[in-house]
């Protein structure tokens, strides 16, 4: 609450007040009187002695005189401090005017006492405010005692103080008891109407209304209160953390990374410990800055090709497969745990104790999160339990924030990315309403519901371009070849005119590169041949142009043969990449064709994919669609479609070879699945997928059925001219045998049906297969 969220106009405390033990007394008297009681020997204790003490009857003024009773002052507070206890809790005993304690434990000393014993101010409240507290507490005890009025006040008081063995702050629940605490009226009371109590509970942080309504010199209290403080650093500084996380902006500035920090260090109780963040970003393999503002990493301050930088990525890869944190209690004795250079580096900045863990989005790694501490020990493996406490915390502001990072980016890419199709349209606009309708009825936040489709039938079909690596390989492979033998000609005949020993050197390089090229043997990826011909080779022609005019022609014979916009030889692999377009545009816009008619026939999902061929899921079933019903026989409509569509693939793929510069050729699947199944939205990855582990089985076949071989043969099952039918049930094979039978008379497939088995795959057996030729 900040100031101008309550208001008292008064510096000092109002009300008459006087330390006085007689609501103590009077309690020890019940005792005295009640033979039952369990403390009635210590009650007639204090009975006999308080006929020694009538200075204790009275109000106190005088705190001196207390030393003069200090035994029968001992047998009063047992009815608040349990011997058993003293050591252990933070208890004092506090005047009515609250400002000092003549009686407590000695942690309630420590935390909140000076030297004389006044209470402390605590850090994170004024005097102002602690002013405003006392008076609201008084003003409710009286609206409750002489109005009838219980005040519902639940209010948490929270302290921080500094702990200066520490050097850092803690957090206490301060709990007010005013049990020995008595509020008199010295004067006839104003009435209060249904009206005035309305007012005064409408104003609720305005005691000047109270005083106005309900005079202070009206009343006189004595006795004293109990504070009792309950140490709730761990609860506030989680509560901290969560709110901080949350914020948009909190891993993108470096004073909010500090923050974190300190509270990290509070949390733990080591003043001098580090905190660091490294986001890993998947697609890039390698660890982003984001412009420096997600990585507040300490470690990761190295340069990407550095040995730290690569140890560093070898803890994190060790981190993702292990699935545990790393903990090294003294790294100068941890060389066993971590790698070259990570070491060295963490010694260097004065690190020797560290722990690094995981940060999981879902069941995705997105980056890691280190504490450091210059002390040997300072965290070890019981550290560990803390630290997941807050763990999810900052995996949740990681992914957040680096998603906002990447928002350009992906308002690029958000139409094809995450559009809904219309299909399904009418779900996500049911679940957003319901959720803005929790947004309206409930407090705190909420989430969308989980958007599962159940019971649907998946068909599943893929027109891949066969030996597609291998061509591309080839292609790759030829271009290099005849790059370097231009640039080894141009350098022979350098050779011969200019002696040079650079010359020979960039030849002999050129030349062994050429003779390992030519036996199949890449000796180093593509882009480091071309960036030696860019650094090195080229620059040399442009030397041997000014000053040997001869070698002019070869060296233009050299540039000609480039492309233009890539500076390289990209004959073979520009021919493969037109063909591989040719075929997937051919085959793409196809399907979307006749995908529209599909639609027409019944409602449905669908998605297609192009990478070296294309494939598509279609997903059908009554959940799927709002208003018209399902029947089994639109399924087995979309299954002969989707055979009449490989079909027609097949031939129009066959129809392409004369004008391809590069002849591939397509081979076709269907793969069957009979079983429904659900479909779940994962709105981390805005895109559908099977749900539930039974289900997982028809994802990983279609991933690999691929590359499946038939039985006992090095046979691939999917054949160019053919289509290739997976199933696993023999009503699934019967099925489709009719629509065979169909295309065959419809002149479509040849009479030629072959039936196999397939080899068990990775996970999966039992398969076995249906393959057609297609009449091309």
């Amino acid at each position: 609450m900040n100031s101008q969220e309550y208001s008292i106009s008064v510096d000092t405390f109002p009300f008459k007040a006087n330390l006085s033990f007689s609501p103590i007394i009077r309690y020890w008297q019940q005792q005295h009187d009640d033979c039952n009681s369990s403390f009635i020997t210590c009650a007639r204790e204090i009975h006999l002695q308080l006929q020694e003490a009538p200075a204790l009857l009275g109000p106190i003024t005088d705190l001196s005189i207390l030393k003069n009773h200090q035994c029968l002052l001992e047998l009063l507070m047992t009815a608040i401090f349990p011997p058993a206890t003293r050591e252990v809790e933070a208890t004092g005993v506090v005047g009515p005017q609250y400002e000092m304690s003549f009686y407590h434990t000695d942690q309630f000393k420590q935390i909140i006492l000076n030297d004389h014993n006044h209470l402390k101010r605590p850090l994170n409240i004024d005097e102002h405010r602690m002013l405003f507290n006392r008076v609201r507490m008084v003003y409710f005890l009286i609206l409750e005692k002489f109005y009838g009025v219980k005040v519902p006040h639940e209010e948490f008081l929270i302290y921080t103080v500094p702990d200066y063995q520490l050097g850092l702050y803690r957090h206490y629940n301060v709990e007010i008891n005013t049990q020995f605490l008595d509020i008199t009226h010295t004067q006839p009371l104003p009435e209060l109407s249904a009206e005035d109590i309305k007012n005064l509970l409408d104003n609720i942080r305005d005691m000047d209304v109270w005083m106005a309504a309900i005079p202070p010199n009206l009343f006189e209290i004595n006795g004293f209160y109990v504070l009792h403080l309950v140490d709730v650093t761990v609860q506030e500084v989680l509560s901290s953390l969560k709110n901080d996380l949350l914020e948009r902006d909190v891993m993108l500035a470096p004073d909010r990374f500090e923050q974190l920090q300190e509270k990290v260090r509070i949390f733990f109780k080591r003043p001098h410990l580090q905190l660091g963040v490294a986001a890993f970003h998947k697609n890039r393999s390698t660890f982003v800055n984001f412009g420096n503002k997600i990585n507040h990493s300490f470690l990761l301050q190295s340069d990407p090709g550095s040995s730290s930088y690569a140890g560093f990525k070898s803890i994190y890869d060790s981190l993702v497969r292990e699935g545990k944190p790393l903990v090294v209690t003294d790294v100068a004795a941890g060389d066993h745990l971590l790698p070259d250079g990570v070491r060295e580096e963490m010694l260097g900045m004065g690190i020797r104790n560290i722990i690094l863990a995981l940060l999981r989005y879902g069941d995705e790694p997105i980056g890691i999160l280190e504490l450091g501490s210059p002390n040997p020990g300072d965290l070890d493996n019981f550290s560990l339990s803390k630290m997941e406490q807050f763990l999810p915390l900052f995996s949740v502001a990681v992914n957040r924030n680096s998603e906002e990072i990447e928002t350009r980016v992906q308002a690029v890419i958000r139409e094809k990315f995450t559009a809904i199709h219309p299909v399904l349209e009418w779900r996500f606009r049911e679940a957003a309403l319901n959720l803005l309708e929790k947004m309206n009825n409930q407090s705190g936040p909420v989430e969308m519901e989980p958007i599962v489709f159940p019971d649907v039938y998946p068909l599943y079909a893929a027109a891949d371009v066969r030996s597609s690596s291998t061509e591309r390989n080839a292609a790759i492979l030829g271009d290099l070849v005849e790059h370097l033998h231009l640039a080894e000609r141009i350098l022979k005949k350098a050779i011969e005119v200019h002696s040079l020993p650079i010359l020979d050197e960039l030849r002999f390089s050129v030349s062994k590169h050429l003779r390992l090229l030519k036996k199949g043997v890449l000796s180093q990826d593509g882009i480091l041949i071309f960036e030696m011909m860019r650094t090195q080779v080229e620059p040399m022609f442009k030397f041997l142009e000014e000053t040997h005019p001869d070698l002019i022609p070869f060296i233009q014979n050299y540039r000609d043969a480039m492309d233009p916009q890539l500076g390289i030889l990209y004959k073979r692999r520009k021919a493969f990449e037109e063909s591989l377009t040719l075929i997937n545009e051919t085959v793409s816009e196809y399907i979307e064709q006749e995908e529209e008619k599909a639609q027409e026939m019944f409602p449905h999902y669908f998605e297609k994919f192009k990478t070296d061929g294309v494939e598509f899921n279609i997903y059908v079933g009554a959940s799927l669609e709002e208003r018209q019903p399902f029947d089994i026989m639109f399924l087995r409509n979309l299954r002969l479609w989707q055979l009449m569509v490989m079909c027609e693939i097949t031939k129009r793929t066959h129809a392409l070879l004369p004008q391809l510069k590069v002849p591939l050729e397509t081979t076709q699947l269907i793969l069957i699945h009979s079983q429904p199944l659900a479909i779940r939205f994962r709105q981390d990855e805005r895109k559908f997928d099977v749900d539930g582990a039974y289900n997982i089985r028809y994802e990983i076949v279609k991933k690999r059925v691929d590359k499946a071989l038939v039985r006992d043969t090095e046979e691939r099952l999917t054949q160019p001219g053919k289509i290739a039918i997976v199933y696993s049930q023999a009503r699934e094979a019967t099925e489709y045998l009719e629509y065979i039978e169909y295309l065959q008379n419809k002149n479509v497939l040849t009479d030629a049906v072959e039936h196999l088995e397939i080899e068990d795959l990775q996970g999966v057996s039992g398969l076995k297969a249906i393959r057609v030729v297609v009449n091309v």
